[in-house]
């Protein structure tokens, strides 16, 4: 581990050796690609010799307990291909290993571009930059980039946010023009990125991570999957989804180029798409949510947090096949369908009782495709607390909708093949039991 600090110590220091103090850098985060990339765009356009960088960021790598986290190993992937890419440009991607306070306090460049982060830590890492770098008279320039509208850019007519999605969608597709959706060419003027000679990235086992060699989803838009998706998304045994959704968190597609395709293929797609823009805004408005309720009122819920049975949903042992699928394939894969997101959610807030920010915080482990506004979103739209969420008193039965969504039991057989043998455990709670318990409980905190 000494050796690995040393050699990270090397590679910010032969880094911030390429960078002069009239620089001008383009800062990577949730936007790993080259192309159609908004910030990067108007770098290249508006200045010459840009600088890319990448920084691992300490703040966020140090609290991940999991060494095998996918996500770093899929970050990793999605640099390395765009250190190819620059090295054929002939620049390279300066990777940084630190907190980015620590890093631009250090490098003090003329001018950053990157692009808007609209989570509350990003807020302020970004407003600590800002002020850096104005201290030596430096600008720092974010665009808007991973969402087609965002912060004040729907709202209904006297100007407070939405709260609620469909008239939110309504209004989102109302304003839409084809510039919302426009390209920005930034492959199209390489020649703007500085001559570095390469420098190679530092290894997974150099950042303290390790390899699984799992595959991860391809970054490939199928666009007959986008066509049949409002007709194949809720069954989990088939291929009915595009699987983008880690693409989209990290940035290695265009969101503007997804919602052209939606636009032009599926409604049902692209409102996915606008409950994803939904989220992000929720996030900017009210970024209490990440720790409480939407409707506060919710925050006085009596949660029965029992751990063991909160083990036994995590582990997918809990008696539920189609709950114990959902989290074994978690698990196993770091993903999980859709819909049966929403029923282990359920499960362990309404069956449970179990707070849902525990959770939120146990997807925020596993899931490849973390995103903060939409995992909260997501959550708080189970437990009945969100803006906009399934009202309390609905109580997913997960034997109904095994019965709906997976009848032939293919996508349960896949992950609990002990099904039907004595390995498999009894239900831990009765249906009808837990929705009596849940609904008492929601009323006496509500009332």
């Amino acid at each position: 581990m000494i050796n690995s600090k040393k050699k990270l110590k090397r590679y910010n220091q032969k880094n911030s050796s390429c960078i002069e103090p009239t620089a001008t850098i383009f800062w990577f985060r949730r936007d790993m690609r080259l192309q159609d990339n908004a910030g990067l765009f108007h770098a290249l356009k508006e200045s010459k010799d840009i600088v890319p960088i990448f920084i691992f960021d300490t703040t966020i790598l140090d609290k991940l307990e999991d060494k095998a986290d996918r996500r770093v190993e899929f970050i990793h992937q999605s640099l390395t291909v765009m250190q190819q890419q620059l090295e054929e440009a002939g620049s390279s991607l300066l990777a940084f290993h630190g907190d980015p306070i620590d890093i631009f306090t250090s490098l003090r460049p003329k001018v950053v571009y990157t692009n808007h982060d609209y989570e509350p830590y990003a807020r302020k890492r970004d407003e600590q930059v800002r002020n850096i770098l104005s201290q030596s008279g430096a600008d720092f320039k974010t665009f808007k980039d991973q969402v087609i509208f965002e912060k004040e850019e729907v709202t209904k007519d006297d100007g407070k946010p939405y709260t609620v999605f469909t008239p939110y969608s309504r209004k989102w597709k109302s304003l839409l023009t084809p510039a919302h959706l426009k390209s920005y060419p930034s492959e199209n003027h390489f020649a703007s990125f500085k001559k570095i000679n390469a420098i190679p990235l530092p290894s997974l086992q150099e950042l303290g991570f390790e390899s699984t060699g799992l595959p991860f989803p391809e970054r490939v838009i199928k666009q007959t999957l986008v066509e049949k998706y409002d007709r194949q998304r809720n069954f989990p045994a088939i291929e009915g989804t595009t699987r983008l959704s880690v693409h989209l968190r990290f940035g290695t597609v265009s969101i503007r180029k997804l919602a052209q395709l939606a636009q032009k293929k599926n409604e049902v797609w692209l409102n996915e798409l606008i409950w994803r823009d939904f989220y992000h805004m929720i996030l900017w408005h009210f970024p209490q949510v990440e720790k409480h309720a939407f409707k506060p009122a919710y925050d006085r819920i009596e949660w029965r947090n029992d751990e063991k049975e909160f083990n036994a949903w995590c582990e997918g042992k809990t008696g539920y096949p189609i709950v114990d699928a959902g989290m074994r394939e978690l698990n196993a894969t770091g993903f999980m369908h859709n819909r049966v997101r929403m029923i282990v959610a359920s499960f362990l807030v309404k069956h449970l009782l179990i707070d849902w920010r525990w959770g939120e915080a146990y997807f925020a482990q596993k899931l490849l495709d973390f995103d903060l506004a939409a995992n909260n979103g997501g959550w708080q739209w189970a437990a009945g607390s969100g803006c906009d969420a399934a009202p309390y008193f609905r109580v997913f039965n997960p034997q109904l909708q095994t019965e709906k969504f997976d009848p032939e039991l293919t996508y349960i057989k896949r992950w609990v093949p002990e099904l039907g043998t004595d390995k498999y455990p009894r239900p831990m709670v009765d249906h009808k039991l837990a929705r009596e318990r849940v609904l008492q409980v929601y009323k006496e905190a509500l009332n």
